[in-house]
């Protein structure tokens, strides 16, 4: 499926900004199963500088830095991507949940070295409640890593329901297993957490979810959704994705925008300000078919 991504975020200031730099990665990245054909990002006011590379995990990120007083910034980031469907997966000949943490501990291969380093806590991923009882059903002795962490991710989508509102960025898994609520980001960061805690590895994925209307509803312009999934170190197969939001294996209506260890290592726009104040924020997502997209 070819897919035009419209990614419009807008920035509303209390006050004037003098002057500030962010840190962008809104260009999808590439994957076994995606490519990213074309990408432009447009600024008003536009940058000064601008300054393109990788970052450590290999997404594709900007700085930019802004030196006209502005009270408005608008960041359009547009898109052409091809996704196809990923090959069947058999989740049953994945390894034993259990020798995995070994396996990675002595690393060898490139996969299994950069597979490691999705193993260890993170601030936003760390949690005092015993998530090693929290999901002990789901990893009986013996049992293949990738139906393991199929279950968990059921088990998530039941406890943790979706509402908007109730979390922000900073929210810590504790309060969102108090509450029970939260976003694709709040049920991402839950899953790592539980897979961390036995050892495993587990990296958060974020990017984009074309939406269906209803059926006989028009389909509404920005409605679509920056999203947030988990993916899974599952040998011999390799990485595997799981969205707990809607209790699936992502496949081709997933666009993947970029790999971290959570939310803080690829947030799609962060950055530093003079002046400002308080802002407010509004996001605007698309995502469409090409021919759906040329045909409007």
């Amino acid at each position: 499926m070819l897919y035009r991504v419209r990614h419009i975020t807008t920035y509303d200031y209390a006050k004037t900004v003098l002057s500030s730099q962010h840190v962008l990665r809104l260009r999808p990245r590439l994957t076994d199963n995606q490519v990213c054909s074309s990408s432009e990002v447009a600024m008003t006011p536009g940058p000064r500088r601008r300054n393109a590379r990788d970052d450590y995990f290999g997404n594709r990120m900007e700085i930019v830095t802004l030196e006209e007083p502005h009270s408005q910034l608008i960041i359009d980031a547009q898109s052409v991507v091809r996704v196809v469907k990923r090959r069947p997966r058999d989740l049953e000949n994945t390894m034993a949940w259990e020798a995995i943490g070994d396996a990675l501990s002595a690393a060898r291969s490139d996969g299994e070295i950069d597979a490691a380093q999705f193993m260890f806590d993170t601030p936003l991923t760390r949690a005092e409640q015993d998530l090693v009882a929290y999901a002990a059903e789901d990893f009986a002795p013996d049992r293949p890593i990738a139906l393991a962490a199929r279950d968990l991710m059921h088990r998530i989508r039941r406890d943790i329901k979706y509402k908007p509102g109730v979390t922000d960025v900073s929210t810590p898994v504790d309060r969102v297993l108090q509450i029970k609520a939260g976003v694709c980001q709040d049920q991402s960061h839950v899953m790592l957490a539980a897979l961390r805690a036995r050892g495993l590895a587990a990296r958060y994925v974020s990017g984009y979810l074309m939406t269906r209307p209803p059926p006989g509803r028009p389909k509404l312009q920005g409605a679509d959704q920056s999203h947030a999934w988990v993916s899974v170190w599952c040998p011999p197969i390799g990485w595997i994705d799981y969205d707990a939001t809607n209790g699936l294996l992502p496949d081709d209506e997933h666009i993947t925008l970029a790999y971290g260890r959570d939310y803080a290592d690829i947030s799609p726009i962060s950055g530093i300000m003079l002046g400002g104040g308080e802002h407010e924020v509004d996001v605007s997502v698309d995502v469409a078919p090409v021919e759906e997209a040329n045909a409007a």
